[in-house]
């Protein structure tokens, strides 16, 4: 797919910070955004500061932590102005196949809704798995737009440079919100960027395999204490339920006090997430050797 940078796409200082914008587009005081349970927090935050409305779509493990876009109450669908989607998927690390892209591109053809798909982790994929996007899918570019940002895929946290693309109007109404509250990336963070985007992206394999790594020592570490999660096929993170049926903020303070190891409550991400706790594989081997160390001492 080649895109009209002009009119398809929209740069962002992060894509935090168009998550947060583009209900400001979108959404008038009553209007409903559906909104992934657990899931990223900036999805409700955009809304609640918009004052729109927010209606939860649950994600289950027994539906791979995908949503029921059929159980939206048809009177709350046709109030929808967003859909959010995230696949891979932050806090769950779960995947979504191009069908279920095009379940929600049918959804939103019925109610006439934005779909937003926030896909920061489609670049860390493990076992030669492919993230797909949204706009693979034929007519998406009609009602769907993409976030990414070059946090992930060019371990480029905390320099916050990233986009928006797709939908022209989408990019045309978030751009009019941008001009009037900021005044675009810093100019260095530019050139960086240009530079990643411009180079040798070869390495990116490399790196992969470095969280792959982790990610198979978390799961043998996870699978010696009698934990049973997900194989996680991309993200930067392991979904864990929490065992002996605890709360999950009871758990990982357990874990802090038994082991000096902090992960983090599902419950954080929304109540859907009560039950799971996660962990990240993005701090450096040996520490994350130490931590699995520790953490396998817990009782649990």
């Amino acid at each position: 797919m080649t895109l009209d940078p002009d009119r398809e796409v929209v740069p962002l200082i992060g894509s935090k910070e168009g998550i947060a914008h583009i209900a400001t587009a979108f959404v008038d005081p009553g209007d409903v955004v559906l909104v992934p349970d657990p899931g990223y927090p900036v999805y409700s935050i955009g809304t609640l500061l918009a004052n729109g409305e927010t209606h939860l779509m649950p994600l289950r493990q027994e539906r791979g932590f995908l949503p029921d876009l059929g159980a939206i109450p048809v009177d709350v669908a046709r109030r929808a102005r967003i859909l959010w989607i995230n696949y891979p998927n932050n806090p769950t690390a779960a995947v979504a196949p191009l069908s279920f892209f095009q379940e929600a591109l049918e959804f939103a053809r019925r109610y006439d809704v934005l779909v937003c798909h926030d896909n920061a982790y489609s670049d860390v994929a493990y076992d030669g798995y492919r993230a797909p996007s949204f706009l693979e899918v034929p007519g998406a570019m009609d009602y769907g737009v993409e976030f990414h940002s070059l946090s992930k895929t060019y371990n480029m946290t905390g320099w916050r440079s990233g986009m928006m693309v797709g939908n022209r109007v989408a990019v045309e109404a978030l751009g009019r919100v941008k001009t009037n509250v900021d005044s675009g990336i810093f100019d260095a963070v530019q050139i960086a960027s240009i530079a990643a985007l411009d180079g040798d992206d070869t390495w990116i394999q490399e790196r992969n395999a470095r969280f792959q790594a982790r990610r198979d020592a978390v799961m043998t570490t996870l699978g010696r204490m009698g934990i049973k999660a997900p194989s996680p096929k991309a993200s930067l993170y392991v979904w864990a339920p929490v065992p002996g049926g605890m709360k999950s903020v009871d758990f990982c303070l357990k874990v802090l006090d038994d082991a000096a190891v902090w992960v983090t409550p599902g419950v954080g991400f929304g109540a859907n997430g009560e039950g799971y706790f996660r962990i990240s594989l993005t701090v450096p081997d040996q520490r994350l050797t130490e931590a699995l160390e520790r953490l396998e001492r817990v009782r649990v």
